[in-house]
């Protein structure tokens, strides 16, 4: 019933039974949080395509890529909500959030350079 749970599962399931591609159906909030996922190097690439007259997202999962930490945060049942000053970064710096602001969905360094808070949409490390 959550769609951006239904993407990091899936990627996470990709990962782990080391398929090479996974497809999903499309929204721009998935493929913001597409491009964050490229840019940290968690997938290696991600196109749209069209398949039965309904638009997708084709991810491509690197090979050798180890399973990694993708957990949801901000639920639809329970939303939560961080100010600039208050953005913690997991694991002392290591990890990352990816925080949906009111300029876009962006990693949390980058909202907090900005002074932005936002919904916390989930953790990657």
């Amino acid at each position: 019933m959550d769609p951006i749970a239904n993407l990091l599962t899936s990627v996470r399931n990709a990962l782990n039974a080391r398929q090479q591609r996974v497809e999903i159906g499309y929204s721009k909030i998935k493929a913001d949080i597409c491009q964050i996922l490229k840019d940290l190097h968690i997938i290696n690439n991600f196109k749209f395509s069209e398949n039965d007259g309904r638009k997708v997202i084709v991810i491509e999962v690197p090979e050798n890529q180890k399973s990694c930490h993708l957990r949801r945060i901000s639920k639809p049942g329970r939303r939560i909500y961080v100010k600039s000053k208050d953005i913690r970064i997991p694991l002392s710096g290591i990890g990352n959030l990816i925080i949906s602001t009111s300029a876009g969905v962006m990693e949390a360094r980058k909202a907090k350079k900005m002074g932005l808070g936002g919904e916390i949409i989930c953790e990657v490390w």
